[in-house]
């Protein structure tokens, strides 16, 4: 519990914002939840609503809700199903990335030397 007056006024004020940021994230959901909804319909408003939704999550950026990065992923990834880049490349078709050859072995013969007096010495 806090014990001076100023640390008992920052548990009032940390109180109003955690409230605050819930509405923000809440509404941020809801614009979202519309958008994906937009899209998986096809609804021709799709786009508009789309850029509102990114709007707001802007707005949740700009006042510390969410970060930068976190609203710049979700975006993008809203666009990419607007866009049909999933109906393209469908999750469980998702080729593994190739491996590069293995580089060659450069190794001198003085390695093997080492061994073999290893075992000289014992």
């Amino acid at each position: 519990m806090a014990n001076t007056s100023s640390a008992k006024k920052q548990v009032k004020v940390i109180a109003r914002r955690t409230e605050r940021n819930k509405q923000r994230k809440s509404r941020v959901r809801s614009f979202i939840r519309k958008a994906e909804e937009a899209i998986a319909n096809k609804d021709a408003k799709a786009a508009d609503i789309l850029r509102t939704a990114e709007s707001e999550l802007f707005k949740a950026v700009a006042k510390g809700v969410f970060k930068k990065k976190t609203a710049s992923r979700k975006i993008s990834r809203l666009n990419a199903r607007l866009n049909g880049a999933d109906e393209a490349k469908p999750a469980t078709e998702k080729a593994a990335p190739a491996k590069k050859p293995a580089a060659k072995k450069t190794t001198t013969k003085a390695a093997p030397k080492k061994a073999a007096a290893k075992t000289k010495a014992e």
